[in-house]
C-alpha cells in the first residue's frame, strides 16, 4: 500500500490519532514502526473489548509493521487509576503470574505469533534505583498529573488519592522511552497514560510516539464498558458456544456497535445493513458466526449456529452442552453455577439471580443461598442463551 493507503487502513476505526501528521512523516520513511499495546493482568482473561485494540495491532502487522506486546506485570502491582473512583487493591505476586499465563495464548487468536514480540516491563522496572524513580518523576508536574480526570473528580470528592498511584502514568510512560515505539495503542480511557508516554520520550531525547485510542466496546448490558468484573462481558478463552449465545442476547441497537467494532464493518455498510429489510434476528445469526468464525473458527461458529437454532427455536435440549453431575449434592446454587463453568464470580452469580437469569428445569432461582439437588437430565439455563444439561 502507498503512504496514504496505509493511513486510512490504520485510522479506520479509530477514536483519534495524534498526531496524523507525524504518523504520516513516520510512514514516509518506509521503515518497520515499532507498535506498542500494554495490558496489566488485572484478570485471567481477555474479552472482546480487548479484540477491538488487538485487531488494530494485527492491521499494523499485516501492513509489515513490527507489533510489541507488553505485558505490564511490575505496573500491575500498583494499577491502573483510569476510570477508577478509588484505589484499586494491590495484586499479589502469585495473582499477576496466575493471570499472565494465558495471556499471549488468548492474543493468539488475533496476532501472528511470528510477528510479535513479547515484553514484561519487570525487566527494567524492577531495575530501578529510587534515584532512577526520582529523576522519572522530575520529568513532569503534580500539576499535569492531577489533571487528569480520574484525579481531579476524586479530589473535588474528598476520595484519598494514593501517592504509588500518581507514579502509575509515569511508569507506563517509561515503557515507551524503554522500548522506543513508534506507535502506542489504547482505548480513549488509555490517553493521559499514552500521552504521558510521548511526552517522557520527549523529555529523554527521543522522537515522541503517536497515539491511537481506539473506542471503548460495551459489555452485554449496552451501557458499561465490557468488563469481567461486571460480569457483562464475552471471554476469549471461553467456550464458542457461550461466545456465540451472549451476542445473541445483546439489543439490536448494540448489535450495530458490535458490527462496527469487531466485525470493522464501514458507516455505509451498517447503513445498508440498516434499509435492507433484514429481521433483527438474521442479522444478530450472522453477526454471532462473523464474531466466532475470526476470533474462534468457523467450524465452530457453525456447530454454535446449530445449537442455538435447535435449543432455543426448536427447544432440542439433547443439543444442549452436557455437564458432569457435581460431586456433591446437594450443592450451593453459586458453587453449581461455578462448577458449570456458566459463572467466575458470586457478584456474578447474585446479578444473575436477583435479576431472574437462572432457571433449572423451567423453575427461576430466586434465592441466592439455594441449594440444589442435582440429577442427571437436570436443565440449567443462565441468562437468556445459555443452557447446560447434567449427563
Amino acid at each position: 500500500m502507498n503512504i496514504d493507503e496505509q493511513l486510512s487502513r490504520i485510522s479506520r476505526g479509530t477514536e483519534q490519532v495524534t498526531p496524523l501528521d507525524a504518523l504520516k512523516k513516520k510512514l514516509e520513511k518506509k521503515q518497520p514502526l515499532r507498535i506498542k499495546l500494554g495490558m496489566d493482568p488485572t484478570a485471567p482473561d481477555l474479552h472482546l473489548g480487548h479484540a477491538v485494540v488487538l485487531q488494530k495491532l494485527r492491521a499494523f502487522q499485516d501492513l509489515g509493521h513490527e507489533v510489541v506486546f507488553l505485558i505490564g506485570d511490575f505496573t500491575a502491582r500498583i494499577g491502573d487509576p483510569s476510570g477508577r473512583s478509588k484505589t484499586r487493591p494491590p495484586l499479589t505476586t502469585q495473582e499477576i503470574a496466575k493471570n499472565s499465563a494465558t495471556y499471549f495464548e488468548q492474543v493468539e487468536k488475533i496476532l501472528d505469533r511470528e510477528k510479535t514480540k513479547v515484553f514484561y516491563n519487570s525487566d527494567w522496572l524492577k531495575e530501578l534505583s529510587l534515584q532512577d524513580t526520582i529523576g522519572i518523576a522530575g520529568k513532569t508536574t503534580v500539576a499535569r498529573i492531577i489533571e487528569r480526570e480520574d484525579f481531579a473528580t476524586r479530589l473535588k470528592e474528598g476520595v484519598s488519592i494514593g501517592l504509588h498511584e500518581l507514579l502509575y502514568p509515569l511508569l507506563q510512560g517509561y515503557d515507551s522511552v524503554q522500548l522506543q515505539t513508534d506507535v502506542e495503542i489504547g482505548g480513549t480511557d488509555q490517553t493521559f497514560n499514552l500521552l504521558m508516554g510521548r511526552h517522557l520520550q520527549e523529555q529523554y531525547g527521543k522522537e515522541p510516539q503517536v497515539i491511537l485510542t481506539m473506542p471503548i466496546l460495551e459489555g452485554l448490558d449496552g451501557v458499561q464498558k465490557m468488563s469481567k468484573s461486571l460480569g457483562n462481558y464475552i471471554g476469549l478463552a471461553e467456550p464458542a458456544n457461550d461466545a456465540y449465545g451472549k451476542i445473541m442476547s445483546i439489543s439490536d441497537e448494540l448489535m450495530l456497535r458490535y458490527y462496527a467494532l469487531l466485525l470493522e464493518k464501514s458507516d455505509d455498510e451498517i447503513k445498508t445493513m440498516q434499509v435492507s429489510g433484514t429481521h433483527p434476528m438474521q442479522l444478530k445469526k450472522e453477526l454471532a458466526h462473523g464474531i466466532v468464525s475470526r476470533f474462534w473458527s468457523e467450524k465452530e461458529a457453525d456447530a454454535a449456529a446449530e445449537q442455538f437454532t435447535s435449543l432455543f427455536q426448536e427447544h432440542d435440549y439433547s443439543k444442549a452442552q452436557e455437564v458432569p453431575l457435581p460431586a456433591n449434592s446437594p450443592i450451593w446454587i453459586v458453587e453449581l453455577l461455578k462448577e458449570i463453568g456458566a459463572i467466575s464470580t458470586s457478584s456474578e452469580a447474585k446479578r444473575l439471580i436477583s435479576d431472574g437469569a437462572v432457571s433449572i428445569d423451567g423453575a427461576k432461582v430466586d434465592d441466592f443461598k439455594a441449594e440444589i439437588v442435582c440429577t442427571s437430565g437436570m436443565v440449567v439455563k443462565v441468562g437468556k442463551h445459555r443452557i447446560y444439561k447434567f449427563s
